[in-house]
């Protein structure tokens, strides 16, 4: 059924007709009254009034049908330029809202520096907006007399390089994900303003999207009615390449694989990767025993221009790969768990969502991420666990990649001062900005050490009911109701535990809570253990490890001197109390020589580490820090380490158990 939040939360009234939300972070905007005038304080200073509040959303239509137009087709300026009508119901004020809280980012990402060349009109008359000086996400204007709507006009200057932003329009395709291109109303809830939008595409182009279309006339697109919170869910990709795949050829609603790519022949798939994408579809209707969409698509770029992307949304996903998706397998398999994540969370996090995180409208209620380690942390478990099951990833290459998580988490020297729960604050303190020291401030953990309690979680089920039960078990349950429904039903941390318990009985509010709110001592590994396999170390990458480093573009010592390196041999991170740290490195160098000799590549790091290791001198490196020079020496002798997972001798193999395919 439809969710609404308590009345006593939504509509707690104010003065005049304006509602709030009963939160402190949300009260209305005012300021408490000076006391009675000291002479020896006259001459400090006193907060200026606050502006009035903007109007929490209510669960009430909006009246009439605003007409969007979006031309796409300005691709030497990167501009997309926006015409809206948007009925009113009479004069007065209104607030427009650009779409501040972006689903899927978890954080107040929406780019409103982007937004340009605001010009409102009623019929021929300009209209004067001011924006709000709280929030700047809000324009005000005064709605004359006689008037029943209104002419909106701007652009969405999207960024044309990657030092200003994500590329979402290139010569060959574009991303048109909605939310830089509408303003709303404040007032309503998103699921009460309804849409009309059409979109302009340069000639030829072809596209893809959740959205229904109503009718084209050449390159000139008209959708159905949607409602804001459906067309801000569902982006379109559009190109001049483009291939449109049926994924579910016998399924029991349609799945697409809509492909733009900048070139033409990397829309070829061999028949054995177009099983192996047929086979998520399979196997995810399996494990979570529902699904929640009328239709399907899995938006895929395949490019080196546009921007890289993963971003869910209930019927389609964003994914943006570079070109070797397809023609090169081995060296693509750092990205290949991308569509089974995405696609995962059309159940988890779109159809379940945490209650906290679920908001009305885009901009006045904040979303809280306190349950990204369910909606995150369980993706990133079932999105490893689906790319094996489909063949879309092998099993040993899901094992090496499990070893990354584990190594990389237990080497996180954070872990001792910050918990994983913290880490769910990420995405609204930092919203992905470079961090100087990442492996001591930690950052977004809650996916892959996540990943790791599911793990943990999923094993111990296993184990405990001696193989008759499984976290797929937990996913029917929890996932499963509902069976074609795209309704979002929210949940909370009792709900998880109820549904765990339901599934295998066990102290599932402890087993959770020693995990989240701990400090170790390590990574939580058990999972690993249990499903009979341990972390450990050797001096050769695997090659799904050599696929990640490829797709950075970098080199990892993390697990040995405690150093990774980027491009042109720069120093991109160095891990917390590391023997590189303790030499007194840190990000931002570059590393100009090692041992005395001139560095050509990152092998002669490798093999100056080597030879360390039956040597008591100090590793000497030249690094370069802007103008200075410096003379560092490292004093390591442990020889290279990369994570690998060991077979345990004589225990159960659950791990390879849970990524064989359901039958």
């Amino acid at each position: 059924m439809t969710h609404r939040l308590p009345l006593a939360i939504l509509l707690a009234a104010t003065t005049l007709a304006a509602t709030t939300l009963a939160s402190p972070a949300l009260a209305p905007r005012a300021c408490a009254q000076p006391a009675e005038a000291d002479p020896s304080r006259s001459a400090n200073p006193e907060p200026a009034p606050l502006p009035p509040p903007i109007a929490a959303p209510a669960d009430q239509p909006y009246p009439g049908e605003i007409a969007l137009a979006v031309d796409a087709t300005d691709l030497a300026h990167h501009i997309f330029r926006i015409h809206e009508s948007l009925p009113v119901a009479g004069p007065g004020p209104l607030t427009l809202l650009f779409p501040k809280w972006i689903p899927g980012n978890h954080g107040p990402t929406g780019p409103i520096p982007s937004l340009a060349g605001l010009v409102i009109r009623n019929g021929g008359q300009r209209l004067d907006w001011h924006r709000d000086t709280v929030d700047v996400y809000a324009f005000h204007i005064d709605v004359p007399q006689g008037s029943n709507s209104i002419d909106i006009d701007f652009q969405y200057l999207s960024p044309p390089t990657e030092e200003e932003g994500r590329v979402v329009m290139t010569p060959n395709m574009l991303d048109v994900q909605w939310n830089p291109e509408v303003l709303y109303p404040a007032g309503n809830f998103a699921r009460d303003i309804t849409l009309h939008p059409t979109l302009t595409l340069p000639p030829g182009w072809q596209f893809g999207t959740a959205l229904e279309t109503e009718h084209t006339d050449a390159n000139h697109v008209t959708f159905k009615p949607v409602t804001l919170n459906v067309l801000l869910d569902s982006p379109l990709y559009a190109g001049r390449y483009f291939s449109r795949i049926d994924l579910a050829p016998n399924g029991p609603v349609p799945v697409h694989l809509d492909v733009t790519a900048d070139r033409p022949e990397d829309l070829a798939v061999k028949p054995a990767d177009l099983a192996a994408h047929r086979n998520l579809v399979v196997q995810a209707n399996r494990n979570f025993g529902s699904h929640h969409y009328n239709h399907y698509d899995f938006l895929l770029s395949l490019s080196d221009e546009m921007g890289g992307e993963g971003l869910e949304h209930h019927r389609s996903s964003e994914n943006g790969t570079d070109r070797a998706y397809f023609t090169d397998l081995e060296k693509s398999a750092a990205e290949r768990d991308l569509l089974p994540h995405e696609y995962t969370h059309s159940w988890n996090g779109k159809f379940r969502r945490p209650a906290d995180l679920w908001s009305p409208d885009f901009d006045i209620v904040p979303e809280r991420d306190s349950l990204l380690w369910v909606y995150e942390g369980q993706t990133e478990y079932w999105g490893q666990v689906l790319a094996a099951r489909s063949g879309i990833l092998s099993a040993s290459q899901v094992r090496d990649s499990l070893a990354l998580f584990a190594a990389f988490q237990q080497a996180s020297a954070g872990r001792v001062w910050r918990n994983l729960q913290d880490t769910t604050n990420d995405p609204i303190m930092n919203m992905r900005r470079p961090l100087a020291w990442r492996s001591w401030s930690r950052e977004e953990d809650y996916y892959v050490e996540a990943a790791l309690i599911w793990l943990d979680a999923d094993t111990l089920i296993r184990e405990k009911s001696n193989g008759a039960r499984s976290l797929t078990d937990f996913a029917r349950r929890f996932f499963g109701v509902d069976d074609g429904s795209w309704i979002t039903h929210t949940y909370s941390f009792d709900d998880v535990v109820a549904a765990l318990n339901a599934t295998e009985p066990n102290d599932w509010t402890q087993f959770l809570r020693s995990r989240l709110d701990g400090h170790g001592p390590g990574a939580p590994l058990d999972g690993l253990t249990r499903g009979g396999w341990r972390l450990t170390y050797t001096d050769e990458e695997s090659p799904f490890q050599k696929s990640v480093q490829g797709r950075h573009k970098s080199s990892e010592f993390t697990f040995s001197i405690g150093l990774a390196l980027g491009e042109e041999n720069a120093i991109v991170a160095v891990q917390w109390d590391s023997p590189a740290f303790r030499a007194g490195l840190a990000r931002g160098g570059k590393l100009i020589a090692v041992n005395g000799v001139a560095l050509d590549d990152a092998d002669q790091l490798a093999t100056a580490i080597k030879l360390a290791r039956d040597s008591t001198a100090p590793i000497e490196l030249l690094v370069q820090y802007g103008k200075h020079f410096n003379d560092v020496k490292v004093d390591y002798h442990g020889g290279l380490r990369y994570p690998h997972l060991e077979r345990i001798p004589n225990t159960p193999d659950r791990l390879d158990d849970i990524l064989a395919p359901i039958k």
